[in-house]
């Protein structure tokens, strides 16, 4: 169940280990599951301003990743993308379940190669309604609504109100999350609260409101554009799910 990062950010050089050396990172940029994968896939990501320099292969019983970097909306990866424009710009897809007993390496392997000084981390995630507790009626809740959870040293405005106590978050989110607070690193995590557990329009969308975010502003792609590549997306999505029909 071990994981392992093969890294490529020497031209030419791919490596699975960084214990030498660590790179500057002034943000990064995680989109856990797929809708939130989808969001950056169609408002940030672009194929001529982002270059793939790393993927993590992973299995356990909820999925199996490859090196493969071509990959479907509906398929298990991790990729690692950097902005060419300025190297120190990270972004994570992370649509792949990452087990209880995988997320320390997984955390080691991608954070442990990263300097802390200077990184600012922000996580996108979602998360099934029912999960958020309050005394209202989950039914009467305008799902999908965003929440935020922030560490210490992250001080900038956030985009969303902030989660409620008694309300927690779980696994990879959560583990990025702890691994930021502990070290000190400025971090934020939104937490897209969804009634749809598969590629939606309505859920993906609902992250919009972090595109005027500090850390996202200056990377969005035309929005006219974006929405055009959500529909190309959706509509690649559903083709591929009707081969199981």
């Amino acid at each position: 169940r071990e994981i392992s990062v093969l890294w490529t950010l020497k031209p030419g050089v791919p490596t699975e280990s960084c214990a030498s050396e660590t790179f500057v990172c002034s943000k990064l940029i995680v989109a856990i599951g797929h809708n939130a994968a989808a969001f950056l896939s169609c408002f940030i990501l672009d194929s001529v301003c982002w270059e793939v320099v790393g993927v993590v292969k992973l299995w356990n019983e909820w999925c199996r990743t490859t090196n493969r970097t071509n990959v479907l909306p509906t398929d298990s990866f991790c990729l690692f993308y950097r902005l060419i424009s300025d190297p120190t710009v990270f972004l994570c897809q992370c649509s792949c379940y990452v087990a209880e007993d995988q997320q320390f390496q997984w955390l080691e392997k991608v954070l442990g190669c990263m300097q802390k000084e200077g990184l600012q981390v922000t996580i996108l995630s979602t998360c099934p309604v029912a999960d958020y507790k309050t005394q209202e009626s989950t039914l009467t809740l305008p799902s999908p609504f965003l929440k935020a959870l922030k560490t210490k040293e992250f001080k900038e405005a956030v985009c969303c109100p902030l989660l409620e106590q008694p309300n927690i978050v779980r696994d990879l989110p959560a583990a990025v999350l702890s691994y930021c607070e502990v070290w000190q690193i400025p971090a934020v995590l939104y937490q897209c609260y969804t009634d749809v557990i598969k590629l939606d329009t309505v859920t993906i969308e609902a992250f919009k409101p972090l595109l005027s975010s500090k850390i996202l502003k200056s990377l969005v792609k035309d929005v006219s554009e974006s929405t055009k590549n959500l529909k190309k997306l959706l509509t690649t999505n559903e083709t591929h799910n009707t081969i199981y029909i």
